[in-house]
């Protein structure tokens, strides 16, 4: 079952960056979960750097940001390190959290099929409801895009 807008989102744990992240602990404020392909490539560093970036605005308004990808929580502690984000990174070897929000897709790279996750972003509000989904996400401005989507929730 994939999650959709305008559901609520089950309540949900995975290992992070800063120990176990709950779903249900998150609550009382929106929250942007951003799925990404991979730790330290090009695309998945700019995109996090942006929201990094952006960290001071989403906070100003309380809303939380972690980002999911299906690397090690060692390979997330190195990334976040790295780039001195600021919020955690959650890790999904598993796929649990994939398939929650069904971003896990068939794609090709070097002309070879390969399965990954597209590049997405969803935005909950305050009680755990998904409001918005960004899907198949270009990364310039996305950033600035989930902000002002955002702050309509806070």
């Amino acid at each position: 079952m994939t999650v959709e807008i305008g559901a609520l989102v089950p309540d949900f744990s995975a290992p992070s960056t800063g120990g176990e992240f709950r779903l249900s602990d998150a609550r009382g404020s929106p929250l942007l979960i951003y799925f990404y392909p991979k730790d330290n490539t090009s695309g998945c560093t700019a995109e996090s750097n942006d929201f990094a970036a952006a960290h001071p605005r989403f906070a100003q308004h309380r809303i939380r940001i972690i980002g999911v990808s299906r690397d090690s929580i060692k390979s997330h502690l190195g990334f976040k390190e790295k780039l001195n984000l600021p919020f955690e990174l959650v890790s999904d070897p598993d796929e649990h959290l994939c398939a929650l929000f069904g971003v896990i897709k068939n794609k090709t790279m070097y002309g070879r099929p390969v399965r990954g996750i597209e590049r997405s972003t969803f935005l909950l509000d305050t009680q755990g409801v998904l409001r918005y989904e960004w899907r198949g996400v270009n990364v310039p401005g996305h950033a600035e895009q989930t902000l002002a989507a955002a702050r309509s929730l806070a």
